[in-house]
């Protein structure tokens, strides 16, 4: 699967695939190569442009989870989540459910954010830090991060020049990231990834948070984190997802494939919420805003699975929760056939139904956000929630019909995400925003 970037790459021009992410058939990608040992100084960095695929994908959600970060979410009555967090006589451990381990990373960035900006201030960007001998290489790593989006999300970085030049500057260096995290299982290479080149991976992330980036493109990151108060924790729980592709195929229940869901598409939400911003006018609480980013992207990525299932199949993947297509009186053998019945129109009515509601909860945090970083995640939340249209139009067949939203309903999108994004935060709150 693929890396979803979530409020930033799952975008019109970026179509979600099946990693971690937002994006899905998305060309060929020239990276910088990173197999190089580079100095620590940014004076040292070298490095070399190569061909690499790309691919993105998307996972599901049930109603109950989108009560991550609510207000209320103690009271157990109200929200399962905490009722999920069950002793383990057997094990003499405490069950943590998947809802409550994602409820904690929000709790955790919406804190730091807290702490630096305060809980109705501007999350805003520390000025240029003057490094020496160094100003120029990072502005060209930027650059480079920027010319990847640009040449191939055209859409979405056409949305990020509407942002402050920081807060594009840092949503390319996350952008970048993801993808070279994603290619890791989805690239040409994947077949030779193992877990242990994955916790390279994640050393190196840690050495970037750290101020010592790998190569020009870990220091653009590098520098990203720096000024911005993101936590390091979705960027290893994205790793975690891509250790989660190497040996997992099958999810035995919803539970199980939200938190996949989380690792590869949910993370990107949690890291770009800070860079994009939070309203100055906004009334909504910080961890309610972090739910709405987090719905975004397991919208995008239940689609994703929603869409490509056939194609998924013919790689003995099967992304739904096993349960539920037992209850409906289906298995694996049905899918491999591939054939459309009633039974499978049903189950995939109840998984689209799903995958809206999450785009629903989605919707209440769009607005909270900062104005100049709206259309963009306006433009992919309508342009996504289309692909569930054409699945029902093509008769629910994903075996064999891909569903895709053309050109001319791409374009009659844009204004109307446009015209949203210009729609300031309400002052009168829907409960699940209210303080």
């Amino acid at each position: 699967m693929s890396v979803t970037l979530l409020w930033v790459a799952s975008f019109p021009g970026l179509e979600v695939s099946r990693s971690t992410g937002l994006f899905d058939s998305i060309q060929h990608v020239k990276f910088l190569d990173s197999s190089k040992v580079m100095s620590q100084d940014y004076r040292s960095i070298r490095a070399k442009d190569r061909e690499r695929r790309w691919r993105f994908y998307s996972l599901s959600t049930d109603m109950k989870y989108t009560c991550v970060g609510r207000s209320g979410i103690e009271r157990a009555s109200n929200f399962p989540m905490v009722a999920n967090v069950l002793a383990n006589p057997a094990a003499g451990e405490v069950a943590v459910s998947s809802e409550q381990k994602v409820y904690d990373v929000v709790l955790k960035q919406a804190s730091l954010v807290k702490r630096k900006f305060g809980s109705k201030g501007e999350i805003d960007a520390r000025p240029d830090i003057a490094l020496p001998g160094n100003l120029s290489l990072l502005s060209e790593a930027y650059d480079r991060c920027g010319e990847v989006c640009a040449e191939y999300a055209k859409t979405f970085y056409l949305g990020t020049l509407l942002m402050t030049p920081e807060r594009q500057r840092a949503i390319w260096a996350i952008y970048v990231w993801c993808r070279r995290t994603d290619e890791l299982v989805d690239g040409p290479n994947a077949s030779q990834i193992t877990p242990s080149a994955l916790d390279r991976w994640e050393s190196r992330l840690e050495e970037l948070f750290q101020g010592r980036p790998f190569d020009m493109l870990d220091a653009a990151l590098s520098d990203t984190v720096a000024r911005f108060p993101v936590d390091i924790q979705p960027f290893k729980d994205m790793i975690e997802g891509m250790r989660t592709d190497l040996k997992k195929s099958r999810y035995k229940n919803f539970d199980e494939l939200y938190l996949y869901c989380y690792y590869v598409a949910g993370t990107v939400g949690i890291m770009s919420v800070p860079i994009m911003g939070i309203s100055p006018y906004s009334q909504a609480t910080t961890e309610s805003v972090y739910n709405a980013a987090l719905a975004l992207g397991i919208a995008n990525q239940l689609t994703n699975i929603l869409r490509d299932v056939g194609e998924d199949a013919s790689r003995g993947r099967v992304y739904l929760p096993q349960d539920e297509l037992a209850q409906a009186g289906l298995s694996d053998d049905d899918i491999f056939a591939g054939k459309v019945t009633d039974k499978w129109r049903n189950f995939m009515k109840s998984q689209i139904k799903r995958a809206r509601m999450f785009f629903d909860e989605a919707e209440k945090g769009v607005t909270e956000l900062n104005e100049a970083s709206r259309w963009p995640v306006w433009a992919s939340l309508l342009l996504y929630r289309q692909i569930l249209d054409e699945i029902e139009a093509n008769d629910y067949n994903n075996f064999t019909r891909r569903a895709y939203v053309g050109k001319a309903k791409k374009f009659l999108s844009l204004p109307v995400a446009f015209a949203r994004s210009m729609v300031p935060p309400s002052k009168v709150l829907s409960p699940v925003m209210k303080t």
